[in-house]
């Protein structure tokens, strides 16, 4: 990484800043090693050429999610690609197969989702973007397929997110495991829920992190053979006992001590606690809470956590009596006995807490005390009784304090795996490592050292990895590589473990000498080791130390080495405690041994740790190794801020710096051939003549540039450090020396362009001013035609004046003349007209006097002659009285022979010749009568004439007038009244022959329709017949069964109506036995079903052929729908002519590929459809049959879907306009189409990024530009709204193909140009985009960076997060056309209803179809001949 590199002036580089770790400028000076950068934060730095490192100016806006492919893999190239990508919410990067993960301290559940972890199921490792899910997926399929377990490390330190890390790993290895349930929750649940057990007694608030943890976990997932999950265990490592008795101010001590503080009352008054200030392993910080975290509530958490893991009441009740017994031990106090070396209580509070301590420990008090207080000494000759002194009796106290707690928490282990359940059958497991990371503070005691020996022996395995990959990289690509090495961390690790002579075994050595202090300690370490390169001791300490570790210097306090490195198994307290009552307490404390329980074992902290960590080891060198850093981006836990010198640390604690350097040693710089000859091709451009081999081209840019040390492999070039500047700075002359050439000829263009423009403007001048000259001359010449003109003008004038004022004179004098004529004209008028308005006036009234004279005498002459006229008519009733009785005897003559005729019109329906000869008999009889009142009332007429001649001699007697004056007013009166008689008779006559004419009308109407009874009943007969030998099949005991009896009644009842709608005869009681009308003669007939057999298979063989359209009515449709409804086909409970014309229509459509064809009967199925429909609604409205519903299968539509389920599904359909098919059809399939389209097509935009190119963007264009130019020449009748379905595609391919897109701002792209798109996808494909074709950027990064304030702004709304369009448009496969039409509508299929085609479709009308020529002349299809008009 401090390899020498070619920086020229104009060179951009990295410097070293003390604020922010690097910032960026260029090189504006160079002086010996010394060089002046100009930073583009407008400081100016001066610094060593040594410590700059080149910047790659063509890195890609996003960053790359692999740090292998950058140009320059060096610290500042690597802090800015992190932050980069952090900016843009891109929170997981690639180092190789490491993952480093940065802590966004936000929510991402877009990133977590169900649809995520399908996207990385099984998808290669790299392919997509880098996450967590694919470290898991890769450990998972190797698992799968090389029989081999493996092992994920999440690293960092305290704040970086591993918890949620390592609960993101389990829920995906659960995803892919299946759920293996154990009591109903899954092995991930048991799991996760036992975390807060371990954080309540494992995690303690440091100075980084409120909740730290304090030992590390490796988490065992089990697989079955099929890989299944089939078992689970937690394997803890490495607790931090010294952390129960001692911790430093700010930090805190485990939660569960803090917690039990703050429980309910009752609780605390039972454990007699109180205030955590007034504990001393607690007080000896100044804190006691968290901000926003509640102790009370974490209590009740916690409780609830421990039920659902599994522990009973007894056992939690257990638990925290143990808890508050290790407070009460922490706060007895021991002062000087009265013997020497002794020890006793120090004071009451002292007793007290004793005592509180055995009573919840259920043991004796005087027993604990002397166990505190003294130790008992086991020699051959007796046992001897040693008083301690109070520092040795505080120490045994805290021992048995650290013990105590040890032995807690290893029970809670167990307890938690025996509830998770274990498979001890796996042979292939996936473990999780979550352990603390690398820690340097400014007081680091023994806890630190162990940490960060740990940290050690980690960063060694993952150094091996690390170069285990690069042998394989350099392996797989054929070069060599032996002479390459890299530097361990096995002296780091030898002087700590090494023995005798390392630091865990002086610090042993020196806890076993009773005389020995800190002091000696840190002298002896200070004699071993003051050669060691990796020991350093400080100059003004005496008991400091310092040890370099591979992520720095790290100075240890070795004051408390010794007093936290102690871990005797003290004999009396394992007495003490394995003798308690409660079985909880004694469980915890076995017996030992004899041998053991006779003497006390020294055992120190420092070697148990050393042991653990070599069985992690063990058990890690016996996986697959895969890694995950995870990296806290700042220290106020806050999202969006990126604090390059925090993360610059944290990369050399997790020893992703180290793995750099390790690749820096051998060839850091790796490019395809491609890549190589894109941004180096013009160092040689001989070399890219002709068609000459990459790898080849590549080798003579790399030999003409005198390059050494570097490798061609089969695929790439390889590069040494530096190298890749030095060809960039090469490359920097060459387009320096071009841009030199370009600029010159630009300068003589622009020279030339204005000596052009100097011309023209010369050019210019010279025409204005001779413009200006022969302006002169034309206005001089002007002036003197204008002077002409003013002459002319004034003559004019003045002659025109005078002429005005005499012909003014002369109209003077015609005005006056014309006036007095025209006065003299209008009197005389005036006079003639008021002469001719008297005259009219006077002969007016002498008509009308003369019309009132003659209306006067009409009058009187009307009167006159109209009483002789009702005199004469007075005389002719008065004899037309006398014959209104034989009138009467005519008149019911006349309606008994009414009477009459109608019982024979009855009678004729039955029998036809007898019809006819009483029509005949009737006529006679009828034509009789009527001569006979013709001559009767000619006898009338005869006698008024009589009566009259009798009446006009009388007028002229006079005297005879006179007396019979009364009688004749009376006769008169009867007179009338006989005279309307006789014109209602006559009426009725009328009237009764014009009902003659309408019977005899009728009696031919009833011949026609008694044929068709006859016909009918014989139909029916025939049923009748198969019914009762289907009954008598089906159940001999009933000859007859209830649905037969129905239908003959049924049958009866529509002869009954039918006759009774003719209204020819009132009586029905005559026709209501059909039995003994027609009587069915016992010769052998063909039966109903040979007969309708044959006409269905006529019909079948007709509608098989195209029939084609009478207008717009297809008639294949309009024949099948009459012929169901006269064969009465809904009405039968089963029948076989709807399947059959199904099949039929399934058949032509199977067999025939035209598109014609297809749409032909897609017309006819969606207008027998509309007929049926209107049919069915028709009948069900009107209440008629409606115990006629039949089941689902039996039905039309369950027949026709049942038949068409066979029929092909992947038909392809293209509807023309030339075909009868309704447009709402076509409109409903092409608008579901392009919706597919839509979605399929953003959504792979989304998700892949080779999709997100300028390149595919065009020819994506280039398709959507031909279903535009198709819905044109569709038109909106078929095409409807089908392009607006395509609105998101459409805008997001308009943005990839738009230039200049870093100038375009956040509110022209979100309101003008996409105004569809979310402000998620317009993030995710802004930084997806790359230009594949001429290399341009994306959009600018303040527009990026509003995109991310907007999506952290809307980050706890789950729906906006999610960039993907809804699955729920996807399309189904599409049926074949007849099924769309004849699907039931609640069938999933394109969705539209029968009530949308009957609103689509106009009324049809079927009753003139013609028959086709093969039915035409059959009997059995008369019913289809239209009526004649």
């Amino acid at each position: 990484m401090g390899t020498k590199v070619n920086i020229i002036v104009g060179s951009h580089v990295w410097a070293e800043d003390p604020e922010i770790a690097w910032v960026d400028g260029e090189v504006v000076k160079i002086k010996g090693e010394e060089a002046e950068i100009q930073a583009t934060n407008g400081k100016t730095i001066t610094a060593n050429l040594s410590k700059l490192y080149p910047k790659d100016m063509e890195a890609a806006a996003g960053g790359v999610d692999d740090m292998t492919k950058l140009s320059y893999l060096h610290e500042p190239g690597v802090l800015q690609n992190l932050a980069t990508r952090y900016e843009l919410n891109e929170i997981y990067t690639y180092t190789g197969n490491i993952l480093i993960a940065v802590n966004p301290f936000q929510r991402l559940p877009h990133l977590y989702d169900p649809h995520m972890m399908q996207q990385y199921k099984g998808a290669p490792f790299g392919e997509l973007s880098p996450h967590v899910f694919a470290v898991a997926d890769v450990a998972y399929r190797a698992m799968i397929h090389e029989g081999k377990s493996n092992s994920i490390l999440v690293s960092g330190e305290s704040g970086a997110g591993k918890t949620e890390t390592t609960k993101m790993l389990m829920r995906y290895l659960a995803y892919l495991g299946g759920r293996a349930a154990t009591e109903g929750r899954t092995v991930e649940q048991q799991v996760l829920e036992s975390n807060p057990v371990l954080e309540a007694f494992g995690n303690a608030k440091t100075v980084r992190n409120n909740n730290s943890s304090r030992f590390g976990k490796f988490v065992e997932i089990q697989f079955d053979k099929q890989g299944r999950i089939s078992g689970a265990a937690v394997r803890t490592y490495l607790l931090e006992r010294s952390r129960v008795c001692q911790i430093s101010d700010p930090e805190r001590n485990y939660h569960c001590f803090y917690l039990l503080c703050a429980a309910p009352q009752e609780e605390v008054e039972k454990y007699k606690l109180g205030n955590p200030k007034t504990f001393h392993y607690l007080n000896q910080s100044n804190c006691y809470e968290l901000v926003g975290v509640s102790d009370a509530h974490e209590y009740l958490a916690t409780r609830r956590a421990m039920d659902i893991v599994g522990i009973s009441t007894q056992e939690q009740d257990a638990i925290f009596r143990v808890v508050a017994a290790i407070l009460h031990i922490g706060n007895i106090e021991f002062a000087k006995g009265k013997e020497v070396d002794s020890s006793v209580l120090k004071d009451d509070k002292s007793k007290f807490h004793l005592d509180t301590t055995a009573e919840l420990l259920m043991c004796d008090s005087g027993a604990l005390g002397d166990a505190l207080c003294k130790r008992v000494m086991v020699t051959p000759e007796e046992v001897i009784k040693r008083s301690l002194d109070p520092y040795n009796a505080t120490v045994s106290r805290d021992g048995l304090a650290k013990t105590i707690y040890s032995r807690l928490f290893d029970w809670l282990v167990d307890k938690i795996n025996s509830s998770i359940g274990q498979d001890p059958n796996s042979k292939s497991l996936i473990g999780v490592l979550d352990i603390y990371g690398f820690e340097s503070f400014k007081l680091n005691s023994f806890e630190q050292f162990c940490i960060n020996y740990t940290n050690e022996k980690l960063q060694q395995h993952f150094n091996q990895h690390v170069f285990k990959m690069e042998q394989e990289e350099y392996t797989k690509e054929q070069i060599d590589w032996s002479y390459i090495e890299f530097v361990d961390n096995q002296d780091v690790l030898d002087l700590i473990e090494k023995k005798p002579g390392g630091v865990i075994a002086l610090l042993d050595e020196a806890c076993m000498f009773p005389k020995s202090t800190h002091e000696t300690f840190s002298q002896k370490l200070y004699q071993t080791f003051q050669k060691h390169k990796r020991f350093v001791k400080p100059k003004l300490s005496r008991t400091d130390f310092t040890i370099c570790h591979y992520a720095g210097e790290v100075l240890y306090q070795s004051d408390q080495f010794l007093d936290k490195n102690k871990d005797y198994v003290v004999a009396e307290h394992q007495e003490l405690l394995s003798a308690s009552k409660c079985s909880f307490i004694s469980g915890l404390f076995p017996p030992l041994p004899e041998e053991t329980s006779k003497s006390s074992k020294f055992s120190s902290i420092g070697a148990r740790f050393k042991q653990q960590l070599q069985a992690l080891m063990e058990t890690l060198n016996s996986t697959e190794p895969h890694y995950i850093r995870c990296v806290k981006p700042n220290n106020v836990l806050k999202p969006a801020i990126f604090e390059n010198v925090n993360v610059m640390q944290q990369l050399r604690c997790g020893g992703v710096l180290e793995a750099i350097r390790i690749s820096c040693a051998g060839y850091p710089t790796r490019r395809t051939f491609y890549e190589f000859l894109h941004r180096f091709g013009i160092l040689a451009q001989e070399a890219l003549e002709g068609n000459c081999d990459e790898k080849v081209a590549c080798k003579r840019i790399l030999e003409k540039k005198g390059l050494v040390g570097f490798q061609i492999g089969k695929t790439k070039v390889f590069l040494r450090a530096g190298q890749m500047a030095e060809l960039d700075a090469r490359r920097t002359e060459v387009l320096g020396a071009a841009a030199k050439t370009i600029q010159g000829k630009i300068r003589t263009h622009i020279m030339r362009k204005k000596f052009v423009n100097w011309r023209k403007a010369s050019i210019s001048v010279q025409a204005i001013w001779r413009g200006r000259l022969a302006c002169k001359l034309f206005d001089q010449m002007r002036r003197v035609a204008a002077a002409i003109k003013v002459q002319k003008n004034q003559r004019m004038h003045q002659a025109r004046r005078s002429y005005k004022h005499l012909n003014a004179s002369v109209l003077v004098v015609q005005t006056a003349l014309r006036a007095m004529a025209a006065r003299n004209t209008f009197r005389y008028k005036k006079q003639s007209k008021a002469a001719v308005k008297i005259q009219a006036r006077y002969r007016c009234h002498t008509a009308h006097v003369y019309h009132k004279k003659l209306k006067r005498a009409a009058i009187v002459a009307q009167c006159r002659w109209r009483g002789k006229i009702a005199r004469k008519e007075l005389r002719k009733l008065k004899m037309e009285a006398r014959e209104t009785g034989a009138l009467k005897e005519a008149k019911d003559k006349l309606e008994k022979k009414v009477e009459e005729l109608t019982w024979r019109v009855q009678l004729e329906k039955r029998m036809r010749t007898d019809l006819e000869e009483a029509k005949a008999q009737e006529l006679s009889k009828l034509q009789s009568s009527m001569e006979a009142l013709q001559a009767k009332l000619d006898e009338t007429s005869a006698k008024l004439v009589k009566e009259r001649e009798v009446a006009r001699a009388i007028e002229e007697a006079p005297p005879v007038v006179q007396q019979t004056e009364t009688s004749l007013q009376s006769e008169k009166q009867r007179a009338d009244d006989l005279e309307k008689k006789r014109s209602e008779e006559q009426q009725a006559n009328e009237e009764k022959q014009k009902k003659m004419e309408e019977t005899d009308v009728k009696m031919r109407q009833f011949q026609e329709y008694l044929r068709r009874l006859e016909e009918k009943l014989a139909n029916v007969e025939s049923e009748n017949k198969v019914l009762r030998q289907q009954a008598v099949s089906m159940a001999p005991s009933k000859i007859l069964s209830g649905r037969s009896k129905s239908i003959l009644q049924r049958n009866a009842e529509s002869v009954h109506v039918s006759s009774g709608d003719s209204k020819a005869a009132p009586e029905s009681n005559n026709i209501s036995s059909p039995k003994k009308e027609f009587d069915f003669d016992d010769k052998p007939q063909k039966s109903l079903n040979e007969k309708q057999q044959e006409n269905q298979d006529l019909l079948i063989r007709c509608i098989a052929q195209h029939l084609g359209f009478a207008g717009n009515r297809p008639v294949a449709a309009c024949i099948i729908y009459k012929c169901l409804l006269h064969w009465r086909s809904f009405e039968v409970e089963r029948t076989s002519v709807f399947d059959r014309i199904i099949q039929t229509i399934g058949h032509a459509i199977e067999t025939q590929d035209n598109n014609e064809v297809l749409a032909y009967w897609l017309s006819n199925a969606s207008t027998l459809l509309l007929l049926l429909q209107r049919t069915l609604k028709a009948s069900g409205s009107t209440g008629m049959a409606p115990q006629r519903r039949r089941s689902s299968s039996a039905t039309l539509f369950g027949r026709m879907t049942q038949s068409f389920r066979g029929t092909p599904q992947g038909v392809n359909l293209s509807l023309i306009n030339g075909s009868m098919v309704p447009p709402f059809l076509v409109r409903k399939v092409f608008t579901q189409i392009f919706s597919f389209i839509n979605v399929q097509l953003f959504n792979s935009l989304l998700l892949r990024r080779e999709c997100c190119s300028f390149s595919n963007g065009e020819y994506v264009k280039a398709g959507l530009a031909e279903l535009e130019h198709w819905c044109y020449r569709a038109t909106d009748e078929y095409a409807g709204s089908a392009w607006d379905e395509l609105k998101h595609i459409r805008q997001a391919i308009g943005f990839l193909v738009i230039h200049q897109k870093p100038k375009k701002t956040l509110d022209e792209i979100s309101h003008d140009l996409c105004p569809v798109l979310s402000i998620q996808q317009l993030y995710r494909i802004s930084t997806m985009y790359w230009d594949d074709k001429y290399g341009t950027h994306s959009v600018s990064p303040e527009v990026i960076s509003n995109m991310r304030v907007l999506m952290t702004e809307d980050s706890n709304n789950p729906v906006s997060n999610s960039f993907l369009l809804d699955d729920d448009s996807r399309l189904f496969m599409l049926p074949s056309i007849a099924h769309i039409m004849l699907t039931i509508p609640q069938k999933k299929s394109i969705p539209f209803s029968v009530d949308d085609i009957s609103k689509s479709m106009e009324q049809i009308d079927i009753s003139d179809i013609e028959p086709p020529p093969l039915i035409r002349e059959n009997s059995g299809f008369v019913f289809l001949l239209p009526p004649p008009e």
